[in-house]
């Protein structure tokens, strides 16, 4: 019992990823009918992950309601804005418009959605701003070519930029185009040959903390 407790999800684990892989190479019905109908058991199971998450925040919240933890309140908050959501969501069937007519959903997102993202997405400037401000010193070679571009792009990418140093728009499309795709590029690679090294340590039981323990758990 132990051996399967431990052994079991490692081997679906390793079957799994092993098809997910090998269909890619396989361009025949059998394989794509395979890899649908297990697409459409990844969506049931993000169903039940998505109801499991609900209910953990509920009780998260219950407890700091409870013992009335510090901005206890906001959990108060959350519980009616999650309940009126769901009532109106039922109600709306889903839909936020029927007939070019808003219903109570699409009146919760355009109203309350809407303006929370933007009012959040306005203090994130604030922050990125200073953190711009910190990085941007010019105290080593790096920040100062840093610096030295952040300025060409934002003079090349705003009007009076470009009315009063026409050729930055040149210079900053070059840097986004050709540079920044470089650097980004070499980011997405780096980041793939870690996910397929991650892929297989955890194929081959060597990375085990997804199943709630370390590497020797």
């Amino acid at each position: 019992m132990i051996f399967l407790k431990r052994q079991l999800p490692l081997a679906i684990t390793f079957v799994m990823g092993v098809a997910f892989a090998v269909q890619y190479y396989i361009p025949h019905p059998v394989s794509e009918e395979a890899i649908t109908n297990v697409s459409k058991w990844m969506q049931i199971i993000s169903g039940f992950a998505l109801a499991l998450g609900l209910a953990s925040i509920f009780h998260v919240h219950a407890v700091k309601i409870k013992r009335q933890v510090p901005g206890w309140g906001y959990s108060i908050v959350l519980y009616a804005a999650m309940l009126a959501t769901m009532i109106a969501g039922f109600w709306s069937k889903g839909e936020s418009k029927v007939d070019g007519a808003q219903t109570a959903l699409g009146w919760l997102y355009d109203y309350s959605m809407v303006p929370l993202q933007g009012t959040m997405f306005s203090i994130l400037a604030f922050f990125i701003a200073s953190a711009a401000y910190r990085a941007f010193r010019a105290r080593s070679r790096e920040a100062s070519v840093l610096l030295v571009s952040a300025v060409l792009v934002m003079m090349g990418r705003v009007p009076i930029g470009q009315f009063l140093l026409p050729w930055t728009w040149d210079v900053s499309q070059w840097l986004l185009n050709v540079v920044n795709s470089a650097v980004r590029r070499a980011i997405l690679v780096g980041g793939g040959r870690g996910q397929v090294a991650l892929s297989l340590e955890i194929g081959r039981g060597i990375e085990r903390a997804w199943r709630g323990g370390g590497r020797d758990q």
